[in-house]
């Protein structure tokens, strides 16, 4: 029988952290294509809700998360599978995410945020199938 001291059990954690991780930046990321549609659909066709719907600050914080969750997730398994390709897709998604700050709120805006999400959801799941 083999004993585990705490820390080969914690270092034996660390790709299970990582992995929920990058299921979570995945499921913020879903939640930010939500947002998007739904933002659109409902203030263009109800007139509701673009007071708190389309509050900059709302998009600065989704932009801070996932810029966070990226940098852990996909960092730290670029680091340790050594593929760069992960890393390269969620930053470009992540730069488009940024400009799409930068626009006036409407169509532009949304696609590029939704094209931005894409990229790092994408980054996140070539992070999770380089891990194996």
């Amino acid at each position: 029988m083999q004993r585990t001291t705490p820390s080969a059990t914690w270092l034996s954690g660390r790709p299970s952290l990582r992995r929920r991780l990058d299921q979570f930046g995945i499921g913020l990321a879903g939640l930010c294509m939500v947002h998007c549609i739904a933002t659109l659909a409902v203030v263009s066709a109800l007139g509701l809700g673009g007071h708190f719907l389309l509050e900059p600050a709302i998009h600065r914080v989704g932009l801070a998360f996932a810029l966070v969750l990226a940098a852990l997730a996909i960092g730290w398994g670029a680091i340790r599978h050594r593929h760069a390709a992960p890393l390269l897709t969620a930053t470009i998604g992540l730069v488009f995410m940024g400009v799409a700050l930068a626009v006036a709120h409407g169509f532009d805006e949304m696609v590029l945020t939704l094209v931005g999400v894409v990229l790092v959801s994408a980054g996140h799941l070539m992070n999770l199938r380089a891990a194996h």
